[in-house]
């Protein structure tokens, strides 16, 4: 492959001086010539050459940059549908330029994936600039910036962003109730900046975008205070049965806290409880286990720090800080708890995907990294994309010194801080790696007490990030970073003259965007160019840029972006580790073992060593947790991608109903095989027809629709009951069905039903989805338990998770039937000046499918470690107005249906609005049998003569999920929802029917 792309190079090469004499508006029109060219039947390899060459030329001109060889073998790597593995300081940015050009000109639009937001812009606009030269357009996708923005940007021809703003838009799109509220427009062609990065290491948590739910924060407080009390242990691993005199013990490499007979007896008396594993009680477990991972796991600022009383998680690969985000499970109401700052609201999922299969929606994937070949076997298996590892421009002439060990962390710092003064008075740059921000700014009270100017850039104060790099290069420079992963800025020795002039104007006091500004700026970018030449010089000779790291990574890799810092594009460096048998890598993986010969041989702490042994444990324990991580995103896949081909099916259902598509025909069907359902419940094989309780049938069906056909009828036309037959049974309630469904077509218009079953269908769709993954998420939750049966937990989710989509599209069948017909509808006349008549259903019931108002979007954690949960990110926008179950738009019982929340009508529109009814009147019900207020629809239909009819309760409620065709016809329930003790499971839906889960409704500490 590198033969073939050196020939790509060789070509452009060859026909590039037909570029250099064109000018700018010559060069720019070659834009509309390709794209004619491509019209014409020709392809983008075709115009490879001639696109590359182009851009290479108005790279020059615009940006002053001549994209090297190696840059055009990279670019055509990734046209090609690769990873190119190129090395820090190789322009990586600008590659990526020469194949978005090239992939623009179909006029499908580009994406280009960056690490973060600050990234994404800043592309946008350096490298945008390249673009809008050659008359392409160019967009930004930013966070918390109006739909209308994101949507002009997607149909820009490149569009910069990050990971997970494509992602949660592509989430969002798919709970857009119009076509005028999507905005992206497909996904062609993504380049993926720092692909293993956002591919490999964020690749564990998925995406998720949740809505607020009931969460009492009584008990996080109260579990904060009892694990202040328990005492943390180990048992001896020679015998693990030997009497537990302590309360838990953690295990660090696994994320795992077990706690003891002792603790348990602890907590249950200072809860003043007798059995804290009573079903009434289990919801106390959960809040017991986040409190303790709290208190030993997850630590202040390192894991997340407190800043005007709120709790920041810290983005371990980056060191930044992941504004907005939160922890999912009641994990990080457990931390507020720990830190006593105020508790926020515990979360539902409303929509969710991977990582993994969000990428593997686009027709091509390119990426690009400086360390990539270690996970070429992933990146193939996974995402179907191959690794092309790209020379250099330069040979790379760093020196990576052997690691240097010390007994204690104490030892290592002050030998830490020693090189350092040794190096700054050298004159040479320093860059130091640390692992957390505690460590940083350990490390910077030392180097204070030393004398030693030094700028940190950690989670705590990366707002001045891109003015510390620009001075990162500088001679006798000290930087104390958090973690260099995915900065994306190279370091330039000397300095880099544009943000150091850009400094120097805004302490001038020179305002941007004035004809003042732009004669300044040239005139000190070109001063700014002298001095940093000059300094660069002498940083050279003084050795190039020294990074020192404190602490090996849990991943090898980003120990390789941290020395990837130095020794770009040929210049000289040099990179060490200082280590400690105390770090947390060694001390997760046993290094007692090693710092007990270090005891016997006497060596003094501050005595460094060198050890084959000590640097195989370090590279075992490294490739041990790779391989855990691994095994995590592996398992991940497999468990998402049953959920996977079930979202494919209900969002081609939802694209379908947006675009308008004539939903005449679905609608029949779905009340056919409604109909059917209904009747095979109520027809239980191997029973009489006398034996059949038509009265019951009838009463559930006329909770559907206004049934016509009497039972006489039907018996009188079978000749008695002796002749009646399911098959004539459910023929002629179809076909009793269709003509109500005539009728209420004739009563309000075809036009307003075609409005009527599309709002319907989305609202319907979207609340049964959303249901669905409440319900899929607790069934992989308890399915690993299957195991101690000898079943594959796998086969187990992917068996019960098909069981469970066929239930929920059967119930998606039923209430959308029951919503057409007894939705009370109210057509108000169009203004002339509306080009198309649009409808808005204001109903109790249809109401509540819409989104929460407070939205919370997930995205990963980018932690290393495995098990430490999600985070999702708060959206203030404003969404449709609640309707049941909400505080908002809730309406009373009365009459027939409930009161209608005030109307939010745009001018000029036909609306259609209504409340649901019961077919017979009698009290409010909406058309999911809500009864009164608060009624939550039952969640099973009561039974008669071992069949149910049609999903009816007894009373004639209506139950919420499907009508099953089974002979039971009762919903299946799901997989631990009993639990040993005979009680239900503190996260499956209570028995009660409110929807809620058992842990919030009558499985809370207390109720009745």
């Amino acid at each position: 492959m590198v033969k073939r792309l050196k020939a790509v190079a060789r070509a452009i090469n060859d026909i590039e001086d037909n570029y250099t004499d064109l000018t700018d508006e010559e060069l720019a029109a070659l834009t509309d010539q390709f794209r004619e060219r491509l019209e014409d039947g020709e392809t983008l390899d075709d115009l490879l050459p001639e696109a590359f060459a182009t851009v290479r030329e108005a790279a020059h001109r615009v940006l002053g940059q001549r994209p090297y060889d190696v840059q055009l073998m990279g670019a055509a790597s990734l046209h090609w549908g690769n990873i190119s593995e190129m090395k820090t300081g190789e322009g990586k940015t600008l590659t990526i330029v020469l194949a978005t050009y090239l992939n623009a000109l179909s006029g499908k639009g580009v994406h280009v994936v960056t690490t973060n937001d600050y990234l994404a812009q800043r592309d946008a606009e350096w490298m945008g600039r390249v673009h809008r030269f050659l008359g392409l357009t160019v967009g930004v996708i930013l966070p918390n910036v109006p739909a209308a923005e994101h949507r002009a940007a997607y149909l820009c021809d490149v569009t910069y962003g990050t990971n997970n703003e494509f992602g949660f838009d592509y989430l969002r799109d798919n709970m857009a109730w119009s076509n005028e509220e999507l905005v992206q427009r497909g996904h062609n062609f993504a380049i993926v900046d720092e692909v293993d990065s956002i591919l490999i290491d964020e690749a564990r948590t998925p995406l998720i975008i949740s809505g607020p739910a009931e969460q009492s924060a009584r008990w996080y407080g109260e579990f904060a205070r009892v694990v202040k009390r328990l005492e943390k242990g180990k048992a001896e691993k020679d015998d693990p049965s030997s009497e537990r005199d302590f309360d838990y013990e953690v295990d660090e490499s696994k994320r795992t806290i077990s706690i003891t007979e002792r603790g348990v007896a602890k907590v249950e008396d200072q809860l003043g409880i007798d059995n804290l594993y009573e079903s009434v009680n289990t919801p106390l477990v959960g809040y017991l286990n986040n409190a303790l991972k709290a208190k030993e796991l997850y630590r202040k600022d390192k894991d997340y720090v407190v800043s005007d009383g709120e709790v920041l998680i810290v983005d371990e690969f980056t060191g930044r800080i992941l504004h907005g985000r939160r922890y999912n499970e009641g994990m990080h109401q457990a931390i507020e708890a720990k830190e006593g700052v105020e508790i926020k609201q515990e979360n539902q999922t409303l929509a969710t995907i991977t990582l993994q299969n969000y990428f593997r929606l686009y027709e091509k994937l390119g990426g690009m990294t400086g360390t990539a070949q270690t996970e070429a076997a992933e990146f193939n298996k996974v995402y179907k994309v191959g690794v092309i590892s790209i020379p250099t421009h330069k040979p790379m002439i760093r020196v990576d010194q052997p690691d240097v060990i010390y007994k204690t962390e104490k030892a290592k710092y002050n030998a830490v801080v020693d090189d350092i003064v040794e190096r700054h008075e050298a004159g040479q740059p320093v860059l130091v790696g640390t692992v957390s921000v505690e460590k940083s700014e350990l490390l910077s009270q030392m180097l204070r007490r030393r004398g030693v100017p030094h700028a940190v850039l950690n989670a705590k104060f990366h707002a001045k990030e891109a003015e510390i790099i620009a001075q990162a290069g500088r001679r006798g420079s000290v930087t104390v970073a958090t973690n260099m992963a995915g900065r994306g800025t190279d370091i330039l020795l000397g300095g880099n003259p544009e943000y150091l002039a850009a400094s120097e104007l805004r302490n001038r006091g020179v305002e941007p965007e004035t004809e003042e500004y732009d004669v300044a700026w040239d005139e000190a970018v070109e001063r700014w160019k002298k001095l940093c030449k000059e300094e660069g010089e002498d940083v050279i000779d003084a050795g190039g840029l020294y990074v020192l790291g404190t602490e090996r990574h849990e991943s090898r890799r980003i120990d390789n972006q941290l020395r990837g810092r130095s020794g770009r594009q040929g210049d000289p460096g040099e990179s060490r580790f200082y280590l400690s048998l105390q770090d947390e890598l060694m001390r997760r993986f046993r290094a007692g073992a090693v710092e007990a010969v270090m005891d016997r041989l006497n060596i003094p702490e501050d005595l460094p060593i060198e050890s084959k042994m000590v640097s195989r444990q370090i590279k075992s324990a490294q490739t041990q947790i790779e391989g855990q991580n691994a095994e995590i995103r592996k398992n991940v896949l497999k468990y998402d991608e049953v959920l996977n081909q079930q979202r494919k099916v209900i969002y081609a259902e939802r694209k379908k109903v947006l675009d308008g598509e004539d939903l005449h025909d679905q609608v029949r069907s779905m009340l056919d095989d409604v109909v059917t359902a209904y009747v095979v419940g109520a027809t239980a094989e191997g029973v009489g027809a006398e034996d059949w309780d038509l009265d019951k049938l009838w009463t559930s069906l006329k909770q559907l629709y206004p049934v016509t056909l009497t039972i006489d009828d039907l018996v009188g036309e079978a000749g008695g009951e002796e002749g009646l037959s399911p098959e004539l049974l459910e023929e002629r309630l179809k076909d009793d069905a269709h003509g109500a469904y005539d009728a209420r077509e004739e009563e309000l218009g075809p036009e307003a039903v075609r409005e009527l079953e599309r709002q319907v269908l989305l609202a319907v769709i979207d609340r049964k989805w959303r249901e669905h993954l409440y319900e899929m998420d607790y069934l992989q939750e308890g399915v690993g338990l299957r195991a101690y049966a000898q079943r594959d937990p796998l086969v187990e989710y992917q068996r019960e998770g098909f069981d469970m989509f066929q239930q929920m599209l059967d119930g998606i069948k039923e209430e959308s039937v029951a919503f057409l017909f007894n939705l009370e509808v109210q057509v108000e006349a169009a203004e002339a000046a509306a080009e198309e008549p649009q409808v808005e259903i204001h109903a109790k019931g249809l109401g509540a499918q819409r989104l929460p108002r407070n939205l919370q979007y997930t995205a990963p954690t980018i932690d290393g470690a495995a098990g430490s949960g999600s985070v999702a990110v708060e959206n203030q926008q404003s969404a449709p107005a609640l309707g049941v179950g909400s505080d908002n738009g809730r309406s009373q019982a009365r009459g027939r249906g409930g009161a209608r929340p005030a109307r939010t009508t745009r001018p000029g529109t036909k609306q259609l609005s209504g409340t649901a009814s019961t077919a017979g009147g009698g009290g409010a019900r909406s058309a999911l049998g809500i009864d009164g207020e608060d009624a939550p629809p039952a969640r099973a239909g009561a039974t008669a003569g071992g069949a149910t009819a049609g999903g009816a309760t007894a009373g004639g409620a209506r139950r919420s999920g499907p009508a099953s065709p089974t002979a039971a016809g009762a919903r299946k329930p799901s997989p631990g929802q009993a639990t040993a003790a005979g009680g239900p499971s503190r996260n499956a839906p209570c028995y009660c029917g409110s929807g809620k889960k058992y842990k919030r409704c009558h499985g809370a500490p207390g109720a009745a």
